[in-house]
C-alpha cells in the first residue's frame, strides 16, 4: 500500500503546478505550493503513507466535520437542524445571498461557513474558552493526537481578516439563527478553522466515521451510529462546496476539503483518507489532492456508488 500511495503522489506532483493558494488569509499564503502528502487509516488501525504526509497545515473547513458531531452530540438533530439546513448550495462557500434570499433565512447545510458559524453556535460552553477548549479535546481524542493545537498566526490573521463571516454571523443574529455574543462564536470559529494537523491525523478522523463512530485504534465508541451517519451523509452532498456533485460523480466517497488544501475522506466499512496539497481550484478545493484521490479510488474501488 505505501508503494501505491507513493506513486500516486508522484503520478499528480505535476498538478501542484495548477491553482493557486489561498491568500485572503494572509498567512496561509506562505505554504509550500509544491506540497503533495496522502495518508490512509484502515479499519483495523493499519496506517500507510505517502509524499509530504507529516506536513503539518491548518484544517481550516475540515473542522465543520468536527464541529457538526459536537452540535449534534450536545443537542440532537432536531435542535441543529433547526438552525442549519442539509441541502447543497451552487453557491460559494462564504455566499450571503442565501441567507437573504431563502424563505427559512437559516443556511443551506453545516459544510458551508454560514452554516459552520450556526453549528458553533450550538456548542456548549459558558464562553468561547470553554467551547473551543472542547471542540480542541474532541479533536484530540478523535485524532489520537494529544498535541493537535492552534496555529496562532493563523488565527490572529483570520480574525484580522474576517469580514465576510462576521457579516454572515451578525446577519444570522438578526433573523435569529444565532443566539449567542457573535464576537463570541466568530472566535471560537477562527480558533477551530487554525487547529494544525497532518494527514495522519486527517485519515484517522475519516476512519473513525467510516468505522461508524468507534475508534479503529482502540475500540472505544465515540459518536452514535446515527451521528456518524449523518455526519457521512453532508459530506457526500456538501464536503467538496459546490463542487460536491462532480466529486461524487468522479470520486464517489464521503469527504470534507478546506482551504488549507487538505481533504478528509472516509470510505464507509473500509478506510479514512487525509490528503495534503495547498494549490486550490476556483472553488477552494485542492487540485492535485483531488487528483489523487480521484486515481486512488479509481486503483482501489472506492466509490460508494
Amino acid at each position: 500500500m505505501n508503494r501505491l500511495l507513493e506513486a500516486v503522489v508522484e503520478n499528480n506532483r505535476q498538478w501542484t503546478k495548477e491553482g493557486k493558494i489561498a491568500t485572503y488569509i494572509p498567512e496561509l499564503g506562505k505554504a509550500d505550493p509544491n506540497t503533495l502528502g496522502i495518508c490512509i487509516t484502515t479499519l483495523h488501525g493499519e496506517e500507510y503513507f505517502g509524499g509530504d504526509y507529516e506536513t503539518k497545515f491548518t484544517i481550516q473547513s475540515i473542522s465543520k466535520v468536527i464541529t457538526l458531531m459536537l452540535a449534534l452530540l450536545d443537542n440532537g438533530r432536531d435542535r441543529v437542524f433547526s438552525k442549519v439546513g442539509v441541502e447543497p448550495t451552487a453557491d460559494a462557500f462564504n455566499s450571503i445571498i442565501t441567507l437573504e434570499t431563502k424563505n427559512t433565512q437559516k443556511p443551506l447545510n453545516p459544510m458551508i461557513n454560514a452554516g459552520a458559524i450556526a453549528t458553533v453556535s450550538l456548542i456548549e460552553g459558558k464562553n468561547s474558552e470553554e467551547a473551543f477548549n472542547r471542540i480542541l479535546n474532541f479533536t484530540r481524542k478523535i485524532t489520537g493526537n494529544p498535541d493537535i493545537n492552534i496555529n496562532k498566526d493563523v488565527y490572529n490573521s483570520e480574525k484580522a481578516t474576517g469580514h465576510r463571516n462576521r457579516a454572515l454571523a451578525y446577519f444570522m443574529k438578526s433573523t435569529g439563527v444565532i443566539e449567542n455574543d457573535v464576537e463570541e462564536v466568530l472566535d471560537v470559529y477562527f480558533r477551530q478553522c487554525s487547529m494544525e494537523a497532518t494527514c495522519k491525523d486527517i485519515a484517522r478522523i475519516g476512519a473513525m466515521l467510516a468505522n461508524d463512530g468507534v475508534l479503529p485504534w482502540s475500540g472505544e465508541r465515540i459518536i452514535p451510529r446515527h451521528v456518524a451517519r449523518i455526519v457521512k451523509t453532508i459530506m457526500v452532498t456538501c464536503g467538496l462546496y459546490d463542487a460536491s456533485g462532480q466529486f461524487a460523480v468522479e470520486i464517489g466517497v464521503p469527504a470534507k476539503s478546506g482551504v488549507g488544501g487538505g481533504i478528509l475522506a472516509a470510505v464507509p466499512g473500509r478506510m479514512g483518507i487525509g490528503v495534503l496539497s495547498p494549490a486550490l481550484d476556483a472553488r477552494g478545493n485542492s487540485i492535485a489532492g483531488l487528483k489523487a484521490l480521484e486515481e486512488l479510488s479509481k486503483e482501489l474501488d472506492l466509490s460508494i456508488f
